[in-house]
């Protein structure tokens, strides 16, 4: 059996952190099964809606950036000179800092 002591030593990350990145997570993976169970688990374990909210905006917004950097590469390989901006300002050749 698990003591409430090796647990702390072994946890890296607080269940509430970690409840709101699985959020995002499947937020960004589209995953409408997961996000609702894991809504429920964090509504369970006191998380905000607010903070809900933010997690899956943070999501979102990493997605889009990503999905505009592959769409630039893409343009780019085929010949099509127009390229659009990442919400971070970063160019398609550079890390995104979403």
């Amino acid at each position: 059996m698990e003591t409430p002591k090796a647990k702390t030593e072994e946890q890296v990350i607080e269940d509430k952190i970690e409840n709101l990145i699985a959020i995002g997570a499947a937020t960004a993976a589209n995953c409408i099964p997961c996000f609702e169970h894991l809504y429920e688990k964090a509504i369970n374990s006191g998380i905000t809606l607010a903070e809900i909210k933010r997690a899956s905006e943070i999501a979102a917004q990493v997605k889009k950036g990503a999905h505009i950097a592959l769409t630039n590469s893409i343009n780019e390989l085929i010949g099509i000179k127009a390229t659009h901006d990442l919400p971070c300002d970063q160019t398609a050749n550079k890390p995104c800092c979403c």
